[in-house]
């Protein structure tokens, strides 16, 4: 694959996960803080949709052939470790990498802030990362998931793709999308006008 195709399908993608991302509100802090609460679960949806996505479309594109799988090394502390310091940081902030910049385009001014913690942070880890790969963080052999299978990556991709849906399926039928969102959230529910009230003729 050329540079230019990598650059046009990187932004074809980048406006089709811009569309469902403000279509699904997911970038709302009162869904994002619902979501860590466990009270809204549209933006565990989106996300799971988006890696289903994935996995469908670099299936095919490694299937044949088009792209090759540049892993990185697995290391299984560090991603515990910084999976909860990011969650913390989503629950207090309402917002997460991805929806950040989202947040701005639509006004929401503390946004800024975030935004500006999160280059800081990225800052400080790349100047902090050679002696944190020493002392803390170690080293990791590249792992793919579908090497521990023996199998082919499209294979696996494929079949991480159906038990996503399947997952998805049976939480929009515990958690339905509308109950997350409001019953009028599409505006086709017709508004219900009081009705004026009868005057009684009075009785001579």
């Amino acid at each position: 694959m050329s540079v230019a195709v990598g650059i046009i399908s990187g932004l074809l993608m980048g406006v089709v996960f811009g569309f469902a991302l403000e279509k699904s509100r997911v970038f709302e802090p009162g869904i994002i803080v619902g979501q860590m609460q466990l009270r809204n679960w549209i933006m565990l949806k989106v996300f799971l949709s988006a890696v289903a996505t994935g996995a469908v479309v670099l299936a095919f594109l490694n299937g044949f052939g088009f792209v090759k799988l540049q892993p990185k090394a697995a290391l299984y502390a560090a991603d515990i470790v910084g999976g909860l310091i990011l969650g913390a940081g989503i629950a207090l902030a309402g917002a997460c990498p991805g929806t950040t910049l989202a947040q701005i385009g639509v006004g929401y001014r503390d946004a800024i802030f975030t935004l500006l913690g999160g280059l800081s942070g990225a800052v400080v880890f790349s100047y902090a990362q050679p002696w944190l790969a020493k002392s803390l963080i170690g080293t990791g052999t590249k792992l793919i998931f579908t090497d521990l299978a023996g199998i082919p990556y499209w294979q696996g991709a494929l079949a991480l793709a159906a038990a996503i849906v399947v997952i998805l399926v049976l939480i929009e039928k515990a958690r339905p999308w509308r109950k997350d969102l409001g019953s009028d959230v599409d505006g086709n529910v017709a508004q219900r006008l009081p009705r004026p009230h009868r005057r009684l003729a009075p009785v001579d």
